[in-house]
């Protein structure tokens, strides 16, 4: 399983927010415009409180077995590389919210004489930063499960490629 990079979630949240904006634009020029969920930064502040709890309590896990602790409790292979496939899902799902409510956002910037608009521009405002927080968590997750590379491993193997 690759890594994922900042700079491909980075893409991908740029691309949702330029969607999104337009998305809100052509909405707004035919009807009413859907308002931004009060619960999104909510969630997404669960989200990330999750995989911020789980890198801690693995990290820790797999510093005491690297230290050979007494009483160290191993972490199942298996249980970290679901934790990666947590960590990377809500990674890309949260770079697609951030991008969405980083649009709608930047759209609803143009209606802040509207009460009703402004706190909705607040409400996503908001959101892009859990959904931030969700990405930052998420990365750090998968450097925590990252396998330490093994420099007396005997066998031939390719070449490490270049990133």
């Amino acid at each position: 399983m690759k890594p994922l990079r900042l700079r491909l979630l980075l893409g991908i949240a740029a691309v949702a927010g330029v969607l999104a904006w337009a998305g809100a634009k052509l909405w707004d020029s035919v009807g009413q415009l859907p308002g931004v969920p009060t619960a999104a930064p909510i969630v997404l502040a669960v989200v990330a409180v999750v995989l911020l709890a789980t890198a801690i309590s693995l990290r820790a896990r797999l510093k005491a077995a690297r230290e050979r602790r007494p009483g160290a409790k191993a972490v199942d292979p298996l249980s970290a590389a679901r934790a990666v496939v947590l960590a990377q899902a809500s990674a890309l799902v949260a770079a697609v919210a951030t991008g969405i409510y980083a649009g709608a956002g930047v759209y609803l910037l143009g209606l802040l004489d509207i009460a009703a608009r402004k706190s909705q521009a607040i409400t996503a405002g908001f959101a892009v930063l859990t959904g931030a927080a969700v990405v930052a968590a998420a990365l750090w997750l998968q450097h925590v499960c990252k396998l330490p590379e093994d420099h007396n491993d005997p066998t031939p193997g390719p070449a490490p490629s270049a990133r």
